[in-house]
């Protein structure tokens, strides 16, 4: 987190004017809550309903990255962009999709840490790229097509694109954990 507070209030539930709510219901939780990043991205109600379109691509099954790679792409890219609004949402749904708590806690060194698979650093590897350079260098690409289709690369690269725009939102707008939330010690970098 780089901020202690939003630089954009999240909308409470009686402040939303029709289309706005009519948007931002269909992210309620099945226990009634709707997430700061909805309350908040709800201030901009054209861009929330593309951004769930797109979002849902991603997260969906039909992205042909396997959860577990996925989540392991998601969580890098939120580690590398120190968003730790994005780390505590995917810590739990990477835990759900079959990452381990050691898993994760790897994730923060990259693919230089020892227990990742072949595939797995290629995996990441791309992801520092992307996020350092905005390309995937040839000898990462060609490992990369070693366990990956050419899909699942193209689908890597969206992902990571998809979540470096999501953890710049939530840097850039403030956005605070929701409820009961607890920050991670390595991304506690909160100003003002």
């Amino acid at each position: 987190m780089r901020l202690s507070a939003p630089r954009i209030a999240p909308l409470e539930d009686g402040r939303f004017s029709d289309e706005q709510r009519a948007i931002a219901e269909t992210q309620r939780g099945r226990d009634g809550r709707l997430l700061n990043i909805f309350r908040t991205l709800a201030h901009a109600p054209e861009a929330l309903k593309s951004f769930l379109a797109w979002g849902g691509y991603i997260l969906s099954d039909r992205n042909s990255l396997p959860p577990r790679e996925r989540e392991l792409a998601i969580l890098r890219i939120g580690y590398l962009c120190r968003s730790g609004y994005e780390w505590t949402q995917h810590h739990r749904i990477g835990l759900r999709c079959g990452l381990s708590a050691e898993d994760i806690e790897r994730i923060k060194a990259g693919a230089a840490a020892d227990g990742w698979t072949r595939a797995e650093r290629s995996l990441l590897a791309a992801c520092d790229e992307l996020h350092t350079g905005q390309f995937i260098e040839e000898p990462t690409w060609k490992a990369l097509l070693a366990d990956y289709s050419p899909r699942q690369a193209m689908d890597l690269v969206m992902t990571a694109g998809q979540y470096t725009q999501v953890c710049m939102m939530l840097n850039s707008f403030g956005i605070q954990l929701d409820e009961g939330q607890v920050l991670d010690p390595d991304l506690d970098r909160r100003k003002g």
